[in-house]
């Protein structure tokens, strides 16, 4: 076919070898283009993440401290009494074997932030919610662990009293731990609120929409006290998937050693 005098030839289509030198150029976009990807949502978070570190020179703060296994694993509590603090039991359990671990394998570093602590302590013993199974890690109700300690950590000023009553729907609410994604500070939301227990009765669990994630197993839900300061409402216990919703055992439910 004749062409018309000055018309270019159109451009020949590419071969195959051409097309292959191509393809590791178009490989190096993948990886910028993965990046753009939002980042999976951490359980008991949500999309808006509320939580901020907080100083923990200041109550209620103060009283909480890293909960560490020698055998691996990390959780949060709360100095209740001197030689006292409260968790989750199923911060006690090993990893691999799920079975509860020796109270002398397990640490608290109270106020630790980055490699520092105010104090270091050992469990010498410690009381777990009656009917708890390591092996599932439940009931839920039964989620506590009192660790008796074998030397005081707190002063007056760094023990936090437990409320007797579930607060009502609605009452304000905060939550901190040391949380997977930034273990080495304590994080906290210091803007949620109680929705309401579970249902009537034993083993009733403490809804509330404070975010938190896994870590923050066995740190205080902290309440307001009529006469100023904060009290331990409940203890974190589990969250949801994809909001920020959580359940706590209710100090109502927990007998002290």
């Amino acid at each position: 076919m004749s062409r018309a005098p000055g018309r270019a030839a159109p451009p020949p289509i590419p071969t195959e070898a051409p097309l292959k030198r191509l393809l590791p150029a178009a490989a190096l976009l993948l990886p910028a283009l993965a990046a753009a990807e939002p980042k999976p949502l951490l359980p008991g978070i949500g999309p808006a993440d509320p939580r901020r570190p907080v100083d923990l020179r200041a109550p209620p703060w103060n009283a909480l401290g890293r909960v560490q296994l020698e055998v691996g694993g990390r959780c949060t509590g709360v100095l209740i009494g001197p030689r006292l603090l409260l968790t989750a039991a199923h911060c006690l359990v090993a990893p691999r074997s799920r079975a509860l671990v020796r109270p002398g394998t397990v640490h608290v570093l109270l106020g630790y932030d980055r490699g520092t602590a105010v104090g270091h302590a050992q469990a010498v013993s410690y009381r777990i919610g009656p009917g708890f199974d390591p092996a599932t890690g439940g009931p839920p109700g039964a989620d506590w662990a009192v660790l008796v300690l074998d030397s005081p950590l707190g002063a007056p000023d760094r023990v936090l009293p437990l409320l007797t009553a579930a607060p009502a729907p609605r009452t304000p609410l905060m939550l901190g731990g040391y949380q997977q994604d930034r273990p080495e500070v304590l994080l906290a939301d210091t803007g949620c609120r109680a929705i309401g227990l579970s249902r009537p009765g034993p083993g009733a669990m403490l809804l509330h929409d404070c975010a938190g994630t896994r870590g923050s197993s066995g740190a205080p839900l902290l309440a307001p006290l009529p006469g100023g300061g904060w009290g331990v409402a409940g203890i974190a216990s589990r969250t949801s998937p994809a909001v920020a919703l959580g359940a706590a055992v209710p100090t109502s439910a927990i007998s002290l050693p």
